[in-house]
Parts: structure tokens; sequence; C-alpha cells
């Protein structure tokens, strides 16, 4: 059974740093299509950035954020730099759960999911 653990979350004011991690058991990450998610309550999950066959980095996030890995340790990260109130959400770590690459659309079960960690920036 695949296992992906967040951690890194928490409160810092706007313009602040944030890195988080997401260690993946009982499977790799290498080869594996990855991405941070977030979400706000209420509202739908959206992807923040994708590392694997199809990198992809959200426009709002683009040049203050980065994803980066390292698969010998089977862990994902999300650099997050001149962070803004509205960066404020659950963030949530995934590995697609059939075959190795990134698909072109997005269906939640097309994903395995950490449980999140919360990031709040205040302004």
């Amino acid at each position: 059974q695949v296992r992906l653990v967040e951690s890194g979350g928490g409160s810092v004011p706007a313009g602040g740093s944030l890195k988080l991690s997401c260690v993946v058991s009982g499977g790799d990450t290498s080869g594996y299509c990855m991405a941070w998610f977030r979400q706000i309550p209420g509202k739908e999950r959206e992807l923040v950035a994708q590392s694997g066959s199809s990198g992809i980095i959200a426009d709002s996030v683009k040049g203050r954020f980065a994803i980066s890995r390292d698969d010998a340790k089977n862990t994902l990260y999300l650099q997050m730099n001149d962070l803004k109130p509205e960066d404020t959400a659950i963030y949530y770590c995934a590995r697609v759960a059939f075959g190795t690459t990134c698909f072109d659309e997005y269906r939640e079960y097309f994903w395995r999911w950490g449980q999140g960690t919360q990031v709040t920036v205040s302004s």
C-alpha cells in the first residue's frame, strides 16, 4: 500500500517562506508523476505543481514556488517563497495511482493522496 506523508506546513507572515516535504512509503517516486495540490475549504482542489512526464507550475505561483524531488529518498518537495495570504490552503502531495505518467486531465481517483498539511499566510 502506497502511503504519502506531508510535513512542513505552518503559519508565516506574508513574504515568508516554507518548504513542504512528502515522503512516500510502500512504493517508489522514481519514474512516477507526482504533484502538489492545494484546497481552500469550499473550493475545488487545484494543481500547484507537477513533476514527471509533464512538468507544470500554476501561473498563480510561478516564480515563487518550485517543485523538486529526491528519488533516492522517495521524497517530493515544494519550496514556497514570497508567500501571500491567498496561498493559505491545505496542501496535498499526490502520486499517480495508475501507470507512471502524468494525466492530461484531472480526476481525483487518478491520484493517491497524502493527508495534507495546512499552510496559513497572514497579512
